[in-house]
């Protein structure tokens, strides 16, 4: 580890001292200090510091504080990557550079991010005070200064604007363009002032016009109001004009009044960078605004107000992007084609605005939606721009401001919820007191729960897209049944695994009975550790008494054990190394040993695959002499072999003098090198170090190693980690080949064929997933009334009543703690007469549904795209793809993709003698 030369121990922060900390740990407790002393303080106008992902892990390492953090990224490529991860050594100065766009700038201020930069990833964001102190530390640059703003309208987070508005200034004198940067919370007046002193103007005598796609729209006067209030969007054009006769004229010649409209607190609003969080979830919530207020921006561009009229090109009209905006484009072209809420929402809703609702938007969310529908259902085929209605969105949901990809699913979610309570005719929800239903019947319960439900939730969406579940919890000791029934806006279903990996690991015998030898198996791709250790079981006969320890092993050493049976395989990479250590079961206390290898003429470098076993309460060198020995007696050369051995005692985790019957290698066996297979005597040829660092990961031949003798005392620990000293004469003695080279998990074939094209799976497989009974995770554990204590009970889902529209969410995404993956397996699912009548319990009639819409995922995460297929409600039956602004016809045989993430269905409608007019797709469930 390199300790700086001005070591100076920072005893105090208020006396100014800001030397360089004598430790890793005093820097990370003043830095910890200042970040909580800052948190603490939360307010808007705070500045904050941009740093750069690369320098700040580094750091992070060095004191200490991701020491167990899976290392590899989307951008690390080879094994690089790690070893330049698992240094303690302190990271040079601050390097910035890789998140700035490669210009000169005079002032740091003025420096451009790259757009697609995102936090967590690429940057991190410290406060001011943090980011001093490791200035004066390390030095480097350069310096990206932010500050904090608050962004939500109800509830308020402050947020660093990472991404300040970027306005492309257009002077109409002479055409010419320049850049204007202001923070989306800056005035028009402040927009009017920089644009003066950028031009050498009188804020007076000039105005300046929102110029989006280069068409002249309304004047921006100068006043209070901001750039997020006036629908400003990252990248648009402004209009610079300067009266000539000092009248101030609009795009048809005549002249306009100039009054000054200061902000409502309560207009849409739009602007933003690729990400507004750093984190931070500090919230309060603001005053309620009984009256909704509109200015004059608050129609969609070229919306006149009118209803849609019939016939033409009615629902063709396509939503044009707004900066990474598809995944909003596609959902919202979904919800426009669903047939009820066209009806609803081409009609005078007004009667049912709920401006009072703590719940909803005031209403605002509700009339920009219904606004919008309005302007796609009537614009014929020319594209909408959604920008008042994205204001709304990032003024109530700012998750969703700025330009980052996002989730459609989770922003239908937020819709559905938004437009709900924004249209909830309840104004006054009543409190009702949970009941006990033991011994009624589940139909008077669930009738009785969706009454209590609608006497608190009455809208539209509740009409059309809320269904029920019935909820089953067993405790898994006193067998306590609890059942409830809850609402649902839509199914969130699991996707079936059915694809295989091919996965090579070596399993070493950590009681020495036998050689390390690989094994591969097949697990299924989206499997668990769990998985890979039952089927590395079965390969290599594992008894009851025994079980498998998984590793990684990467440059020699222990890098991580993958203990926890719900590991994702997935974080396993194809050229990775894992090793399954085979070890005895005991109850008893036990103390893990790591043996690693060491070459005293190879720089003294670890070298060879460790062993790992486990002792019973070791007590002297001795103990742990007899245990290396016997993991290294397989690897024996036959004229080193004597007739007896200590044979390991699965009991006790103790050596005695017994004849050896290890099976030996085939490699080994061939060479003739072996004539028997005794145990050598106890005169120990190697030499045994040991190192008071137990950090996995981080063992270094660098560090400390001492040497231990045989009647040296072992202090008690579970984790113990010791050196063989390989000289000539281990060499001489041992054949390490079998430790040398471990293969890889999964070694790629260039010219192998190319896999056949995956099954599909069936949307009732699916459902039938998303039913099973299963566990409770250990995070949400059920606490049983009657055992009076969290418990871990079994929970069985079941459908109870459906809506007319149902959601099909198809959960193609999913998280481990290192990394993100998306599946795209392809869903057989029903365009017609999809029957889920078995899967409802209350047994009132059939449930047949057909498809009417699709939003679709294309690409893998972060870099992805979204677009819908939807058909149209006035009788064409006709399929169109809705690819933000472009749409285009397409039929029905090529909507079934593996692409498809949200499904949204129609009841259909039976006839008097039950059946329907739907075609037959003979879908069904087995």
């Amino acid at each position: 580890m390199m300790i700086p030369d001005s070591c100076v121990h920072d005893s105090s922060m208020e006396n100014g001292s800001i030397e360089t900390p004598c430790t890793p740990e005093e820097e990370r407790r003043i830095i910890e200090e200042l970040t909580d002393k800052a948190e603490a303080n939360l307010r808007e106008g705070n500045l904050y510091y941009v740093v750069s992902s690369r320098w700040f892990m580094a750091w992070q390492r060095y004191i200490g504080k991701i020491e167990d953090d899976y290392p590899f990224d989307s951008s690390s490529v080879g094994p690089s990557s790690v070893a330049s991860s698992c240094t303690k050594d302190r990271p040079g100065p601050i390097d910035n550079t890789d998140l700035v766009i490669n210009e000169v700038k005079d002032k740091d201020e003025d420096l451009q991010l790259h757009r697609t930069l995102q936090e967590g990833h690429d940057y991190e964001l410290v406060p001011e005070e943090v980011w001093e102190r490791l200035l004066k530390w390390y030095k480097g640059g350069p310096v990206l200064k932010r500050k904090m703003i608050s962004v939500g309208e109800q509830r308020k987070q402050f947020s660093v604007e990472v991404f300040p508005v970027h306005l492309r200034l257009i002077d109409s004198r002479d055409q010419s363009e320049a850049v204007i940067r202001l923070s989306k919370k800056a005035s028009l007046r402040s927009l009017y002032e920089k644009v003066c002193q950028l031009k050498g103007l009188d804020p007076e005598k000039i105005c300046i016009w929102d110029y989006f796609n280069k068409k002249q729209g309304t004047i921006l006067v100068s006043c209070s109001q901001t750039l997020e209030e006036s629908n400003v969007l990252m990248d648009q054009e402004i209009l610079l004009k300067v009266p000539v006769d000092g009248v101030t004229r609009d795009s048809t010649g005549k002249s306009l009044a100039m009054v000054p409209v200061e902000s409502t607190g309560s207009t849409s609003s739009i602007a933003g960078g690729p990400s507004m969080s750093n984190g931070h979830s500090t919230s309060y919530n603001s005053n309620t605004h009984e009256q909704i207020t509109s200015t004059y921006g608050d129609m969609e561009d070229g919306h006149d107000g009118l209803k849609p009229e019939a016939g033409g090109d009615r629902g063709l009209a396509g939503l044009q992007n707004l900066g990474n905006t598809c995944f909003m484009n596609s959902a919202l072209q979904c919800l426009v084609h669903t047939p009820y809420l066209v009806d609803y929402f081409v009609q005078d809703y007004s009667s049912e605005i709920n401006k009072q609702n703590p719940l909803g938007m005031r209403g605002e969310l509700a009339l920009a939606f219904g606004e919008l529908l309005r302007r796609l259902w009537s614009s014929g085929r020319t594209p909408v721009a959604p920008r008042v209605f994205k204001g709304k969105l990032a003024r109530f949901a700012p998750q969703f401001s700025g330009y980052n990809q996002h989730d459609s699913q989770e922003l239908l979610a937020f819709l559905l919820d938004g437009l709900h309570e924004d249209l909830n005719r309840v104004k006054q929800k009543p409190y009702i007191e949970a009941k006990d239903y033991d011994g009624q019947p589940d139909e008077e319960v669930a009738d009785e729960f969706w009454k209590y439900h609608k006497a608190r939730n009455d809208s539209v969406i509740v009409d059309i897209c809320q269904g029920q579940y019935k909820s089953t919890l067993v405790c898994p000791v006193c067998d306590k049944i609890s059942i409830t029934f809850d609402p649902f806006m839509y199914l969130s279903l699991p996707l079936p695994s059915i694809a295989t990996r091919s996965m090579t690991v070596t399993v070493i015998y950590g009681d020495g009975s036998s050689l390390p030898m690989p094994f591969t198996v097949n697990v299924l791709k989206e499997g668990n550790c769990k998985d890979l250790i039952q089927a590395l079981g079965i390969a290599c006969g594992v008894h009851s008494d025994e079980y498998l320890l998984l590793a990684e092993v990467f440059e020699n050493r222990i890098y991580r054990y993958l203990e926890s049976p719900s590991e994702p395989l997935a974080g396993i990479k194809d050229d990775e190394h894992i090793v399954a250590y085979r070890l005895p079961k005991r109850d008893a206390d036990l103390t893990r040993l790591e043996i690693h290898h060491r070459y005293q003429d190879n720089d003294r470098k670890l070298f060879l695959t460790p062993f790992v076993t486990d002792l019973e309460d070791p007590q002297s060198g001795a103990d742990i002499y007899l245990a290396v020995e016997r993991l290294l007696s397989p690897l024996r050369r036959k004229e080193f072999y004597t007739s007896t051995s200590m044979d390991y005692s699965r009991e006790n985790g103790s050596f005695s003098g017994n004849t050896c019957t290890d099976q030996l290698g085939p490699e080994i066996q061939s060479t003739g090198e072996i004539e028997g297979e005794g145990m050598p005597s106890k005169d120990f040829t190697f030499q045994l170090c040991i190192t008071e660092d137990n950090c996995l990961a981080k063992l270094s031949s660098h560090f400390s190693w001492r040497p231990i003798m045989k009647n040296t005392p072992i202090r008690p620990s579970r984790l113990a980690k010791f050196l063989v000293e390989w000289t000539e004469k281990e060499h001489e003695i041992y054949s390490a080949s079998y430790l040398q080279v471990l293969p890889e998990v999964h070694k790629s074939q260039i010219f192998a064929n190319k896999s056949k094209q995956q099954e599909a799976v069936s949307l009732f497989s699916c459902l039938d997933a998303f039913l099973k009974e299963e566990p409770l995770g250990p995070d949400d554990m059920w606490y049983c009334p009657q055992c009076k204590e969290h418990r871990q009970a079994s929970k069985k889902l079941d459908l109870w009543r459906l809506p007319d529209i149902l959601v099909i969410h198809l959960k193609r995404f999913s998280y481990s703690k290192w990394m993100k993956n998306k599946l795209d397996t392809t869903v057989d699912f029903p365009i017609h007469n999809l029957d889920v009548s078995k899967y409802v319990k209350s047994n009132d009639g059939r449930h047949v549904y057909k498809l009417y819409a699709i939003s679709n995922h294309y690409g893998g995460l972060g870099g992805g795209h979204y677009s819908a297929y939807c058909k149209l409600i006035d009788g064409e039956n006709k399929w169109y793809h809705f690819d933000d602004s472009h749409v285009s016809p397409v039929s029905e045989s090529e909507i079934k993709t593996s692409a498809a993430y949200l499904l949204f269905y129609e009841r259909v409608k039976h006839n008097s003698n039950g059946t329907s007019d739907e075609p037959s797709e003979h879908l069904s469930p087995s």
